[in-house]
């Protein structure tokens, strides 16, 4: 059996928050901000929830 994501719970909440917000992503800025927090917590683990933050923290790291 695959070992559960540990970002999944967070990853939901995402879509849920922006479905109930029409996609506008500044009002889900809390809900986004506790999922970097969990991918930071769980970078030495393999994610996928976390896929996209771990490229968005990549090239922001590349920038400076």
């Amino acid at each position: 059996m695959p070992k559960k994501d540990p970002c999944q719970r967070q990853a939901c909440e995402i879509q849920k928050c922006l479905q109930a917000n029409k996609y506008i992503e500044s009002r889900c800025a809390d809900v986004i901000e506790e999922m970097r927090k969990c991918c930071v917590i769980h970078t030495s683990e393999e994610s996928v929830c976390c896929s996209g933050f771990a490229r968005e923290q990549a090239a922001a790291e590349k920038k400076t």
